[in-house]
């Protein structure tokens, strides 16, 4: 038997409420709006639902891959042979004085809204992030200045040993990196902030300003994955490929952004092809050019 039919009986006997679908088009659930189809993706409602996805998947062979909002993803064009959990069902936050309780699958846009309502200072850069807060915690994900490693208290975090909840230091997070980036394995289920009081007013104030900030130089217009690649020691990515005078470079329907040469557009019919090819051209260059190896911040998933 197959894992798609052994999973597919697996849901109908203990997860019969989940939404479980078929075939579905990975460019539905990925910002870049590429990819072809999960043989699977799945819609847990909690993390216990999660949980129990994992564990099954992983028993049967099903390769489980989770996706909050899919905004640092490029996917295949052949799809996925693969279960692909989709967290953005886990989205339930509470606020207890200076702290926020929140699941994975939150926006951190969301995760913002909430707190500067409840006057809590500390998430502000975080209103512009497309992502959820598992895959911002992964990547440790940060804008002007902020970074979720300075709002974070602890995280539940699923292993296939057992679900643990980690504090800040265990959870070794640094510029696009955690202890989950070195634990593939390892999935965010839900976490802990600890924030400071202020005026709502002022908060919100900062978030529009910083919003303005992103609109004025982001291509938010255009699908992408947000910055193509990380920053390299001593430089700026964006900087680095806008010397070597590579803003505007296509191949196919990628681009290079006309806006910010830091980030990798689809101009409406890009395929992944397209856009690895493009990163390869743009790091050949720059490495000529500057002698500075660019690595990669998009996610790249396998076949």
């Amino acid at each position: 038997m197959t894992w798609e039919k052994e999973l597919d009986l697996y849901c109908a006997d203990y997860l019969p409420d989940l939404n479980l679908k078929h075939d579905e088009p990975l460019s539905r659930h990925t910002s870049f709006h590429i990819g072809g189809s999960a043989k699977r993706m799945a819609f847990p409602a909690s993390a216990e639902e999660t949980v129990l996805l994992l564990d099954h998947a992983r028993a049967i062979g099903a390769r489980p891959l989770v996706l909050g909002n899919g905004t640092n993803v490029l996917a295949p064009d052949e799809g996925l042979d693969r279960l692909v959990i989709v967290t953005t069902g886990i989205n339930d936050c509470s606020i207890d004085a200076c702290v926020v309780r929140a699941g994975a699958g939150i926006s951190l846009a969301k995760l913002a809204e909430l707190s500067c309502r409840a006057g809590l200072s500390g998430l502000a850069f975080a209103h512009g992030i497309p992502g959820s807060l598992g895959g911002g915690i992964t990547m440790n994900a940060g804008a002007y200045g902020g970074e979720l490693k300075d709002a974070l208290r602890s995280a539940e975090v699923y292993f296939p040993d057992g679900v643990r909840t980690l504090e800040l230091d265990a959870l070794k997070l640094s510029y696009r990196h955690s202890l989950l980036t070195e634990h593939p394995e390892a999935v965010v289920l839900g976490a802990e902030l600890l924030l400071t009081p202020g005026d709502p007013d002022e908060i919100r104030a900062e978030m529009l300003s910083l919003q303005q900030k992103r609109r004025a130089s982001q291509p938010l217009e255009l699908p992408s994955a947000g910055s193509a690649f990380k920053r390299p020691a001593g430089h700026f990515a964006a900087a680095l490929i806008d010397q070597c005078s590579l803003k505007g470079l296509q191949i196919g329907g990628a681009q290079v952004s006309e806006k910010h040469a830091g980030f990798i557009v689809n101009r409406g019919d890009a395929t992944c092809a397209d856009v690895l090819t493009l990163l390869a051209r743009v790091r050949e260059i720059v490495l000529e050019k500057t002698g500075v190896v660019l690595e990669p911040e998009i996610r790249i998933l396998e076949p």
